[in-house]
């Protein structure tokens, strides 16, 4: 199979207006054959919901409309009204907010997290549906981001060892003419558009959100440019059947940043602008990536007791990458060597969820099902530009080769791969009486992939199909409203492959599983103004694969890792203008089990034992406002040998704001003392590790009618 050709900039908005154009299309019959205005009983849209300011109250990772108290499992929740006054421009900016979590750099090209001492990359969704495209996303379109802790297959199928991260978009269900204007240091420049048009009466709505970036950075040579629109239409809120059609369209271009090196175990002291790969980096060592999805969500009420959605999505991703980074280093000569090549990307797919949802009562207890079906098909082509070393330099002042890409086309690999999915699971919410209640579930997954080696050339595919159970139990107490305590089990599977092409060392093994076992109590307390969560778990993952120690080619099921954490989070909105949100994870990760003795007995990479983060805001009516935070995060070891540490860091940010007429403007101010820490690492190899930014303000113009 062929790589496709690239999706362009005109084809992608042409898809994009063909959507709009459909949807305002379907819109008018609606409006006009509107359902009586009178009628009670509206049906819940999926994401749809008021502000909760800083403290959240519900959360859609149950796929079923259930408090946060309910579910016997950990949801941290990162609300708009947090977005906003922290100013987060990036998945990471938000994610900061959440313990448990820490970052890997992404090779410079995508959003990639560690959650729990398990890597995340395939772990990323947008209102319930996979979407683990290899790119950063962008929050212009984005309502709340919620992580749901631990192995969560039960729902969303393979992966998710860690927890999962759940984008929730805004929906067209308000009447708002709103725009934002940021600027700072480093040129950062950012304008983003939100427009709103909702009739209540008919339950017709449209919005459209967007964003332009044209920035600079604090690292050298480094930009980002991008553009985000996402149009959306609702038909028929309020009424038995609702209809909500959305596109999303997003290109980003920037320099492929993979950081600086280490030597010795430590990250080289060198100014935190040092780029190390081309000199002219600007034309040769750029990622850019195009994403264009369109969603089609349709709800059902037949009854109180009975409704039933149908969930489709459909998206196309693109990558053009090209890189060069430190390949190794040598400690005697104090050098590094510079290697340049690349990676192209072409995905299509689309999934499909069926979901049915059924209240009734049995014995003298209350029961919530929903029962489940998801379809899904991935087609992914990737070709690999063989990289060569194209520079030995100083480590400590690199002098930095001058390239064209011209001179690196030969490809060291080449591959068509399919992913189907075929997915039944069925959930059980049991209200018992006398404040128990429980949470059981259970999936089942066929997952068939099958890769076809272009280069180095193989005559039949590689191919293997999954079968896996994934179930979940979950016991609640709640003495009273404000208490909640639970006990949870819950499992999870990685195939061999999960988002890559298979190969011919990894066809044949088995998928590794991941299990959870996990406590933990809720409070909502001064009228739920304040809430609170905590969590101790055991969560381990068998079968990681590596190489033989015996024959390096072949890679097998050699261990066990295992993290044992604990987890503080809270939120608080009073009033009297007071909101806070704060968290603490304790993490002890590390491989118990490892044919390789190099890895065993090793901590996890990119995983510190001890991180905190606080954000504490004060406003005074509807005038102004002031705010300050701060992360701490402890020692991680950079890879999976661990021959280099990341320092421990402390970073303090700052925030006021103040509101003229419609407008509000706001200065954001982070890492006040301009500390020199690294934020991130590969996670795999212990000399590419990116700095954190040193003290950056930025100004916002918002406004809003």
């Amino acid at each position: 199979m062929a790589i496709r050709a690239p999706l362009t900039l005109e084809g992608a908005f042409l898809r994009l207006l063909t959507t709009t154009a459909i949807v305002l299309h379907l819109s008018l019959p609606a409006h006009a054959a509107a359902d009586d205005p009178d009628q009670d009983s509206p049906i819940v849209v999926t994401g749809v919901r008021e502000h909760d300011g800083y403290v959240p109250q519900d959360t859609g990772a149950a796929k079923i409309a259930i408090p946060l108290k309910d579910l016997p499992q950990s949801v941290a929740v990162v609300p708009s009204e947090v977005l906003r006054d922290q100013r987060a421009l990036s998945l990471q900016d938000a994610l900061k907010n959440v313990p448990g979590v820490s970052f890997s750099h992404g090779d410079g090209q995508r959003d990639q997290v560690t959650i729990r001492g398990f890597t995340a990359i395939a772990d990323q969704y947008v209102d319930g549906f996979r979407d683990d495209g290899l790119y950063f996303r962008d929050l212009s379109n984005v309502e709340r981001v919620e992580v749901v802790k631990g192995p969560a297959a039960v729902l969303y199928g393979r992966g998710s060892s860690g927890g999962l991260i759940n984008r929730v978009t805004k929906k067209p269900n308000v009447n708002i003419i709103g725009g934002a204007f940021t600027y700072g240091s480093h040129d950062i420049a950012r304008g983003e558009i939100d427009l709103g048009l909702f009739d209540g009466q008919s339950g017709v709505g449209f919005r459209l959100t967007g964003a332009l970036e044209d920035s600079g950075s604090f690292r050298d040579q480094q930009f980002v440019k991008r553009v985000a629109l996402a149009p959306s239409i609702l038909l028929g809120a309020g009424k038995d059947t609702t209809l909500l059609i959305q596109a999303d369209y997003l290109q980003d271009r920037r320099l492929t940043d993979f950081g600086i090196p280490a030597i010795n175990g430590k990250v080289v002291r060198v100014p935190r602008s040092s780029y190390y790969g081309a000199a002219n980096a600007h034309d040769v060592d750029v990622s850019r990536s195009e994403v264009l999805s369109q969603t089609i969500t349709l709800e059902h009420r037949f009854s109180d007791a009975l409704s039933f959605r149908n969930g489709f999505r459909h998206y196309r991703y693109t990558l053009d990458r090209h890189n060069t980074n430190a390949t190794a280093v040598n400690a005697v000569a104090g050098t590094v060597s510079l290697s340049h090549g690349g990676i192209l990307r072409d995905e299509d797919g689309w999934s499909n969820q069926s979901e049915l949802t059924h209240k009734f009562e049995l014995g003298g207890t209350r029961h919530t099902v929903l029962y489940g079906v998801e379809i899904a098909r991935q087609v992914k082509d990737a070709e690999t530009i063989q990289a060569r070393v194209v520079a030995v330099t100083p480590i400590l002042a690199p002098v930095l080769p001058t390239l064209s890409n011209a001179n690196f086309t030969t490809l060291s690999a080449k591959s068509a791969s399919a992913f189907d999915t075929r997915g039944l699971y069925v959930q059980d919410f049991i209200e018992l009486g006398a404040g128990f209640k429980a949470l059981l579930g259970v999936r089942h997954d066929w997952f068939v992939q099958k890769t076809q080696l272009i280069i180095p050339a193989r005559a039949t595919p590689l191919e293997r199909t999954d079968k896996k159970w994934s179930p979940r139990a979950g016991l609640v107490f709640q003495p009273d409203d404000a208490q909640s305590y639970y006990a949870s089990w819950s499992t999870s599977f990685q195939p061999s492959a999960e988002t890559f092409a298979l190969a011919a060392n990894n066809a044949d093994i088995a998928p590794e599983k991941t299990t959870n076992n996990e406590i933990g109590a809720k409070y909502s307390l001064l009228d739920n103004r304040l809430s609170i969560q905590l969590s101790g778990f055991i969560l381990r993952r068998t079968g990681i694969k590596g190489s033989d120690p015996a024959n390096p080619q072949i890679v097998v099921p050699i261990g066990t890792q295992r993290t044992r954490g604990v987890e503080v989070s809270g939120a608080l909105d009073l009033p009297s203008g007071f909101r806070a949100i704060l968290g603490y994870a304790y993490l002890d990760g590390r491989v118990t089990a490892s044919a390789n003795p190099l890895f065993l007995d090793k901590g996890a990479t990119l995983t510190p034992k001890h991180a905190a983060n606080a954000f504490v805001a004060k406003s005074f009516g509807e005038r102004f406002g002031i705010g300050a935070g701060a992360n701490y995060v402890g020692d991680r070891w950079a890879d999976p040998a661990n021959t280099t540490v990341l320092d421990h860091y402390f970073t303090a940010d700052a925030m006021a704001w103040t509101q003229v007429g419609p407008a509000r403007l706001q200065l954001n101010v982070y890492n006040m003392f301009d500390k020199d820490y690294i934020v991130s690492g590969h996670g795999t190899s212990p000399i590419l590790n990116l700095p954190g930014a040193p003290r950056t303000v930025l100004a916002t113009l918002r406004f809003g009618l």
